[in-house]
C-alpha cells in the first residue's frame, strides 16, 4: 500500500465522518463488536480467524473482502496478527441505494442475508484493489478540484468489481450439498422470503409455503445460511426498513405497518433489538429521506 497512515475526509456540513481509509497490522482493530454508523469494506491480506457477524460466525483466511452496512455488528478474533486496509464511507458520501442501478452492490455486497459478508480474493483481485486504494490515497493527500466526485468514481469502481466477484463464486456454494433437492429449496426459500417478508414473519409460514416440514426447513436454513430462519426473515425485514428510514420520510409508524407490524412500539422494539439502534436515532445518525431531496 502506498500509506501507512490513516486519511480521512470530514463533511464539512456536519463535521462527521464522509471517507476514511486506514491500514491496519494486528487483530486489535475489530476484537470487540464494531457497530458503525457508515457502510465499512475490509480488504484483509494477511492472517486467518474467525468473523462474528449479525447471527452467524464464519472462519476465513488470508485474502478477504469483507463488507458491512451501517449498524451491522461484526467482530474478527485471531490468534495471529492481520493486516490489511479498511474503508469507510457515510452513506451521505455514497449511497448504494441510489446508486443501485450503477453499482448494484446492494443485495451483493451489502445486505445479502443468504451468504457470508465475504469474498476470496485471488493475488490478481488483490493487484486490481490495491491499484484503485492508492489512487483514492494519492487523491486524499493531494486535495482537487472535484475530489469527492473522483473518490466516489473509484469507490464504485471497487464496488463494482467486489460484486463481480461475489456474483462469479455464488454458484459455488450449491456445489457444497451432495442432495440435489436441496439448491432447489434453498432458492425456493430466497424467493419466498423476498415475496412475503412484508406479511409473513414466522418461520412456520415458510415450511408451508414451501410444503416442507419446519424441522427440515431448519435443518437446511442452518446448514446453509449459518442461521435460523427467524434470524434470517428479522435480518431482511431490517434491511427493508432501514432502506425506507433512510430513503424517505415516512413517519415509523408507517413503515411499521407497511412491514407486517400493526404497532409501532412493538416494530421499534424489534428493530432496535436487531440494529442495536432506535429507527429515530438510526435516521439521525444515517440520514433520512435522501430519495426525496
Amino acid at each position: 500500500m502506498q500509506t501507512q497512515k490513516p486519511l480521512t475526509l470530514v463533511d464539512l456540513k456536519n463535521g462527521n465522518l464522509a471517507f476514511k481509509i486506514f491500514p491496519y497490522g494486528d487483530n486489535g482493530h475489530f476484537d470487540h463488536v464494531q457497530r458503525y454508523n457508515y457502510y465499512t469494506v475490509i480488504v484483509n491480506l494477511e492472517g486467518s480467524g474467525k468473523l462474528r457477524s449479525d447471527f452467524s460466525e464464519y472462519d476465513f483466511s488470508g485474502q478477504t473482502m469483507m463488507c458491512f452496512s451501517p449498524y451491522q455488528p461484526f467482530m474478527i478474533s485471531s490468534d495471529q496478527n492481520l493486516s490489511g486496509i479498511v474503508l469507510n464511507f457515510h452513506p451521505d458520501f455514497f449511497c448504494i441505494h441510489l446508486h443501485q442501478k450503477e453499482v448494484a452492490c446492494n443485495g451483493v455486497l451489502f445486505n445479502n442475508i443468504y451468504q457470508p459478508p465475504f469474498i476470496t480474493l485471488t493475488d490478481r483481485d488483490v493487484v486490481i484493489f490495491q491499484g484503485i486504494i492508492e489512487q483514492m490515497q494519492t487523491e486524499m493527500q493531494n486535495a482537487a478540484l472535484a475530489q469527492h466526485e473522483l473518490l466516489i468514481s473509484y469507490l464504485k469502481i471497487l464496488l463494482i468489481h467486489g460484486s463481480r466477484l461475489r456474483v462469479e463464486q455464488s454458484p459455488l456454494a450449491l456445489a457444497e450439498f451432495p442432495d440435489l433437492k436441496e439448491p432447489f429449496v434453498l432458492q425456493n426459500l430466497k424467493d419466498a422470503i423476498e415475496e412475503h417478508f412484508k406479511t409473513k414473519h414466522s418461520p412456520a409460514d415458510y415450511a408451508d409455503l414451501l410444503n416442507i416440514s419446519p424441522k427440515a426447513l431448519a435443518r437446511i436454513t442452518k446448514n446453509h445460511f449459518n442461521k435460523t430462519l427467524t434470524n434470517m426473515i428479522a435480518e431482511r425485514i431490517v434491511i427493508e426498513a432501514k432502506r425506507e428510514l433512510y430513503l424517505t420520510s415516512k413517519p415509523v409508524k408507517s413503515i411499521a405497518y407497511e412491514l407486517g407490524f400493526n404497532d409501532e412500539f412493538y416494530f421499534s422494539r424489534f428493530f432496535k433489538n436487531n440494529a442495536d439502534v432506535s429507527p429515530q436515532l438510526y435516521r439521525e445518525t444515517v440520514g433520512f429521506a435522501k430519495a426525496e431531496v
